[in-house]
C-alpha cells in the first residue's frame, strides 16, 4: 500500500489538518488583538474567547464566541459530509469523526495543543447520530442557562448523548459498536480534567 496515494489515508490526514485550524485563537488575535493561549484558561475554544475578549469589548466577545463555536462545529460537520459525498463507508466516517476531534484537541498548528473538543465533537455527532446529538444539545443549552458553568454544562450534554445513543442505537448503524463514541467522549473528558478539578474545588468560573 502506498500511503501517499491511498484515498483513506489522504482523507484522514486532511481531516486532521482541517480540524486543527484554531479559529478561536485566530479570531481573537485578529479582531481583538489578544492571544487567548496566554490569557484566561489558555484554551482556544469559544468560552475562553468570550472570557478574555470581554475584558476589552463585551459585545465583540459575544460575537467572536458565537462565531468560534460555529466554525469549530462546522469543521466536524463539513469533513464528514464531504466524506459521505465521496462514498466513504460508515467505518471510515466514524474514523473521520474521531480524527476531527483529535485534530481540534491536539492541533498540529499549536504544537499539539488545542481546544476541549466540545463544539467539534457535537458537530461530528450531529451528522453521525442526529437525534441523540439534538437531545444532548438541548440538555446542554438548558444546563448552560441554569448553571452558567460552561465546562459542567458540556459534560452534562456529553453524558446525555451517551445515554441517548445507547437507548436509541444499542448497535450503532454500520459498525455495531459504540467504541468511536467512547473515544470522542474520553478525549473531551480528558481535556476537561483541569475543569473537573476546579469543579470539585468549587473554583470553576462562570461565564
Amino acid at each position: 500500500m502506498d500511503l501517499l496515494t491511498n484515498q483513506n489515508i489522504l482523507l484522514y490526514l486532511t481531516v486532521y489538518l482541517i480540524s486543527g485550524i484554531p479559529f478561536g485563537y485566530l479570531l481573537a488575535k485578529y479582531f481583538a488583538g489578544v492571544d487567548i493561549k496566554n490569557e484566561g484558561s489558555g484554551n482556544i475554544g469559544a468560552t475562553n474567547v468570550i472570557r478574555v475578549v470581554k475584558e476589552k469589548d463585551p459585545k465583540l466577545a459575544k460575537k467572536l464566541g458565537i462565531i468560534t463555536f460555529l466554525l469549530d462545529a462546522l469543521k466536524g460537520v463539513v469533513v464528514i459530509l464531504v466524506a459521505k459525498m465521496l462514498g466513504a463507508p460508515e467505518s471510515v466516517l466514524w474514523t473521520i469523526a474521531v480524527l476531527a476531534v483529535v485534530g481540534h484537541c491536539f492541533s498540529a498548528f499549536l504544537f499539539f495543543e488545542g481546544g476541549k473538543g466540545v463544539a467539534t465533537g457535537f458537530g461530528v455527532l450531529l451528522v453521525m447520530l442526529p437525534i441523540p446529538a439534538l437531545i444532548a444539545i438541548v440538555i446542554w443549552l438548558g444546563a448552560a442557562k441554569g448553571l452558567k458553568i460552561s465546562s459542567l454544562s458540556s459534560l452534562i450534554g456529553l453524558a446525555a448523548f451517551l445515554i441517548a445513543s445507547y437507548v436509541m442505537y444499542p448497535d450503532v448503524p454500520g459498525i455495531g459498536s459504540h467504541a468511536p463514541i467512547w473515544i470522542i467522549a474520553l478525549i473531551i473528558t480528558y481535556k476537561h480534567i483541569p475543569n473537573i478539578i476546579r469543579l470539585f474545588n468549587k473554583d470553576e468560573s462562570k461565564v
